[in-house]
C-alpha cells in the first residue's frame, strides 16, 4: 500500500500484496492521463512530493480508475506527518487514535509520533461521496462477446432453501442472455427431484450427499460445459440483464472476472461500490468468469469447508496471478439473507462470531487464510482491528455507539476472548501444517 500506516487498518486488504509480476494495482501518479487527473484534487499540505503523489494514486483507485497507466512497484518511506495527514482523511478520528495507540505500544518514537498526530489535527475526514471516474462508452458500447453468444454455465450450491431456490430460478427464467445452461448441486435433506420439472430452463441437478459448499462449487464447475462460469447462490434475487451485463464487463474491460454487487433486500448498492473499480474482494454469489481461470489458479480450497472466506481467498489468487478483476455495479443482486439452510445448518455463517460461547474466535479459516497470505504479523493486526467490534451481534456492526460498547466489552471479556482466539490460531496452524487443498481443473481431453 503507498502508505504504511494502512498495515494496522486495512492489514489484510488485496491490494497490500504485490502481484508475482512485481507490480502493485497503484497507478504511478504521473503516468496517469490528464483526464483522470482532471477528476483527482492535488492535496499540497502533505510535507513529501512522494506523499502528494501516492494521494493521487489511491484516489484513483478508490474512484475506480481502470486503465493501463504503469503502476508502482514498491513505495518510499514517507514522513510521520504524512502518514497521519493521510488515515486523517480517509478514516473516523477514532481509528487515527487507535493507529496512534498501536504505534506508541510497538515502541516507535512517542515523541515523533505524538508530534505527528498532534500537526495533523486540523485535518478533517474527507465525505464518503467519491466522484467515480466515468466510462461514458459503456452505454453503447457493442459487446463482441455477447455477439459470440458464448455458453455460460451457472452454478448454484443449494442446502434446504427449496422456497428460495424457486424465486432465483424464475429470476433465470427471465434472462435477456439465452445462451447458458443452470448446474444446480443440491446437498437438501430430503432431495426433492421434482422440484425441477417445473422450470423452463436448460437446467442439470447434481445430487451430493455430502454437506460440503466448496466441494459443490468445484463439481460443477468441472461438470460445467459453458467457457465462462456464472456464480450464483440459493437466496438472492437477480435483474433480466444480469448475464448480459456480466458479459459485456468482460468484455468492455478485458477482465477475466466481472464481480457483481450485493445490496440487502429492501436497501440499494452502497455508495462505495456504485461505480466500476478494481475488484478489491470476490463473492461467489455473484460473479462471472472464465473457466480458464480455474485452470490457472486452481478451484475452491477445501480448508474452507464448512466455514468462511474461501471466496475471498480465490479472489486473491486470481489477483495475485495479475488477473483483471472489476467491481460491477450494474451486474447487481438482492441478498435475501435466507434465515435458514446453507452455512447457518452448519454453524459458521458469521466469520467473526462464534455460534458457542468457547468456539474458536474468528472461524479458524479466517486465520488461515490470514497467516497463509500475509503472514502472522499481519494477522495479530486483523485480529486487534476485527475482534473488539466484533463482539455485539452483527446488525450492530454499523451502529458507532454500539461499536464502542463492544470496545468495553471486549475488555471485561479478556479471559474468554484470548481463549477463543488462542484455540482459532491454534485450528489455524492444523489447516496450515496439512497445507490448502486445491484441486487442479482438468480440461477433458488434456493430460
Amino acid at each position: 500500500m503507498p502508505f504504511s500506516f494502512l498495515t494496522y487498518l486495512q492489514p489484510t486488504h488485496y491490494f497490500r500484496l504485490v502481484i508475482n509480476t512485481g507490480k502493485t494495482v497503484f497507478p504511478i501518479a504521473k503516468e496517469l492521463p490528464d483526464r483522470i487527473l482532471e477528476q483527482l484534487m492535488v492535496d499540497t499540505d502533505y510535507k513529501s512530493k512522494e506523499a502528494q503523489d501516492y494521494d493521487l494514486s489511491w484516489q484513483a483507485v478508490q474512484q475506480g480508475y481502470i486503465g493501463a497507466a504503469e503502476t508502482y512497484s514498491s513505495f518510499k518511506k514517507l514522513p510521520i506527518k504524512d502518514e497521519y495527514h493521510f488515515i486523517r482523511k480517509q478514516f473516523h478520528p477514532a481509528w487515527v487514535f487507535y493507529v496512534l495507540f498501536m504505534r506508541l505500544v510497538t515502541f516507535h518514537n512517542p515523541i515523533q509520533e505524538i508530534q505527528g498526530w498532534l500537526s495533523t489535527t486540523h485535518i478533517k475526514k474527507q465525505a464518503n461521496d467519491l466522484t467515480p471516474i466515468a466510462y461514458p462508452k459503456w452505454d453503447a458500447y457493442p459487446s463482441e462477446l455477447i455477439a459470440q453468444k458464448p455458453l455460460v454455465t451457472v452454478v448454484i450450491p443449494t442446502l434446504n432453501r427449496y422456497t428460495y431456490l424457486r424465486n432465483v430460478l424464475k429470476d433465470f427464467e427471465k434472462q435477456e442472455y439465452p445462451h447458458f445452461e443452470i448446474l444446480v448441486v443440491d446437498q437438501s435433506e430430503p432431495f426433492q427431484p421434482e422440484f425441477y420439472k417445473e422450470f423452463n430452463l436448460n437446467l442439470r441437478v447434481i445430487r451430493q450427499e455430502e454437506k460440503a459448499l466448496w466441494l459443490a462449487r468445484n463439481t460443477a464447475i468441472k461438470e460445467a460445459k459453458g467457457t465462462l462460469i456464472a456464480l450464483s447462490e440459493d437466496d438472492v434475487r437477480i435483474q433480466p440483464d444480469w448475464l448480459s451485463t456480466h458479459l459485456k464487463c468482460l468484455d468492455f474491460f478485458d477482465a477475466q472476472v466481472s464481480a457483481g454487487v450485493f445490496y440487502p433486500e429492501g436497501q440499494s448498492i452502497p455508495k462505495d461500490r456504485s461505480f466500476f473499480a478494481l475488484g478489491s474482494q470476490f463473492a461467489t454469489g455473484n460473479a462471472m468468469l472464465y473457466k480458464d481461470v480455474f485452470k490457472q489458479v486452481g478451484l475452491f480450497d477445501r480448508q474452507f469447508e464448512k466455514q468462511r472466506m474461501g471466496d475471498g481467498e480465490f479472489g486473491l489468487r486470481v489477483y495475485l496471478e495479475g488477473m483483471k478483476s472489476v467491481s460491477n455495479p450494474f451486474a447487481s443482486c438482492i441478498d435475501v439473507k435466507a434465515g435458514t439452510g446453507g452455512l447457518r445448518e452448519m454453524g459458521s455463517w458469521d466469520a467473526f462470531r462464534p455460534s458457542t460461547f468457547f468456539a474458536p474466535r474468528p472461524i479458524p479459516s479466517v486465520l488461515y487464510y490470514f497467516r497463509t497470505y500475509y503472514g502472522k504479523a499481519a494477522a495479530r493486526w486483523a485480529l486487534w482491528r476485527t475482534i473488539p467490534i466484533s463482539i455485539l451481534p452483527y446488525q450492530f456492526k454499523k451502529n458507532k455507539p454500539m461499536l464502542l460498547l463492544g470496545v468495553f466489552l471486549s475488555i471485561l471479556l479478556t479471559p474468554v476472548i484470548l481463549f477463543q482466539v488462542f484455540k482459532s490460531w491454534r485450528l489455524a496452524g492444523k489447516k496450515l501444517k496439512q497445507g490448502p487443498l486445491i484441486e487442479k481443473l482438468e480440461v477433458r481431453g488434456e493430460k
